[in-house]
């Protein structure tokens, strides 16, 4: 960040009074510029024993399988956000249980959070940063073809959790070092 956008001033970068991290500084209003992660909202949506998966048509991870989910807009609850994405994703409406998983990747600052969600029918397409929408049985799924690491582990723990017939909410970290492959 350059320039103040409240008044358009050159920014200095220094640790404010009381604060203990370097921030962007305007000394000519006073404005603190706080630079915060990004949060991501998705759903893992089910319809009957499949999960619905999306194939990305934009980077990063172009061509590789996803969930829907996307970056929260400004003025929307997490719930908001991950329906919206499941409609501008696979054009499908969920009805969503309990926050599933939730990851901090620090290294890049982001906050994936993902719910399990049902689809109320068996209605589907590729939305605009789609290639293709698809259901699968966890047999049939393309693990080497999963775009990100959080969209990996919340699949594996979801089989899992199926499996033992209870869900348990999970809340993790990943590194850089910990991740299987590239990106969130």
């Amino acid at each position: 960040m350059n320039y103040c956008t409240h008044c358009g001033t050159s920014l200095r970068t220094g640790i404010p009074e009381g604060d203990d991290r370097p921030r962007h500084i305007c000394d000519s209003c006073g404005t603190i510029h706080y630079q915060n992660p990004k949060l991501i909202a998705g759903c893992i949506p089910v319809w009957q024993d499949r999960i619905l998966l999306c194939k990305r048509a934009i980077e990063p991870r172009l061509g590789y399988w996803t969930l829907p989910a996307g970056f929260m807009e400004l003025g929307e609850t997490l719930p908001d956000a991950a329906r919206r994405e499941a409609r501008e994703e696979a054009n499908i409406e969920v009805e969503l249980d309990s926050v599933y998983t939730i990851f901090s990747l620090p290294h890049i600052s982001q906050v994936y959070v993902f719910f399990r969600a049902h689809m109320l029918e068996e209605r589907y397409s590729a939305g605009s940063e789609t290639l293709e929408a698809r259901l699968f049985r966890e047999d049939e799924i393309p693990w080497t073809e999963i775009s990100f690491e959080t969209v990996y582990r919340s699949l594996r723990l979801f089989f899992a959790d199926r499996k033992q017939g209870s869900y348990a909410f999970r809340l993790e970290t990943i590194a850089p070092d910990q991740r299987r492959m590239r990106g969130g």
